[in-house]
């Protein structure tokens, strides 16, 4: 059986994978499921962020080591979590067999303008400046990283209710931005990778990912109508991408 590491972007914690963990296994089968969540979000909020991409990757690696959850790993991971992911791969190479990055930006690939998309500045140097309700907050997170028509009302009210249980402060917030806006990969790392963007991703421009799959040679696929967070609009189409991928190199599943 693989073990499967997920990890979730900017503020977001496990929870907020919803029910893709589920559809995820019935789709690729023999998977062991750990859902992380970084330092300063969901069971974690009360631990100060750290400034630095790789000690929240040492922090998974020490974290996983501490559950008795021998590697090699295959790490699923979204934005900020797919920056966690792959320099948890390029610090500790020998127990990260795959990478799954789903829309996610680097340095020196692209410029900050593509990593995060102009006309969302303010609404979210606001909300981390001068903060808001948890219903302002999620609202606003939820219009910009779904596309989804329905089922908003029920999401809304769910991620609320987790906001307000665990509640991101403003400065871990702003440690995370930080930290996002100076990680830097040079080099690709030696586990295997697919890259997974969206087309009508009104976060971070689709490019980042079309870029960063295209200089490192990796399998890349790209859905055409999903927001930011893919596996939140259509996680079968992620858990199907991933299987293919698979299926292709069998030895990124197993080890």
């Amino acid at each position: 059986m693989s073990t499967w590491v997920f990890l979730r972007g900017l503020t977001r914690e496990s929870r907020h994978w919803g029910d893709f963990p589920e559809v995820f296994r019935k789709v690729i089968g023999d998977a062991e499921i750990v859902t992380l969540d970084l330092p300063g979000n969901g069971c974690l909020h009360r631990m100060e962020s750290p400034l630095r991409v790789e000690q929240m990757a040492d922090y998974c690696h020490t974290e996983m080591l501490s559950r008795g959850l021998k590697p090699p790993y295959v790490l699923l991971a979204m934005s900020l979590g797919a920056m966690v992911a792959l320099a948890w791969a390029q610090r500790h190479g020998d127990e990260v067999s795959g990478c799954v990055l789903i829309n996610t930006s680097l340095r020196p690939f692209s410029p900050f303008r593509q990593r995060l998309r102009p006309r969302n500045y303010p609404v979210l140097l606001k909300h981390a400046l001068l903060g808001g309700s948890p219903d302002e907050w999620e609202a606003t997170i939820l219009a910009l990283t779904s596309n989804l028509a329905d089922k908003r009302t029920s999401i809304l009210d769910a991620w609320v209710a987790l906001r307000r249980e665990c509640p991101v402060s403003r400065s871990n917030t702003l440690r995370q931005l930080w930290a996002a806006s100076r990680y830097r990969a040079d080099a690709k790392p030696a586990a295997r990778l697919l890259i997974l963007a969206s087309t009508q991703d009104r976060l971070v421009d689709p490019c980042c990912s079309r870029q960063l799959a295209s200089r490192w040679g990796c399998a890349f696929g790209e859905h055409p109508a999903a927001g930011h967070d893919i596996p939140l609009d259509d996680g079968p189409w992620v858990a199907r991408q991933v299987r293919d991928w698979l299926a292709m190199t069998p030895s990124s599943g197993s080890g």
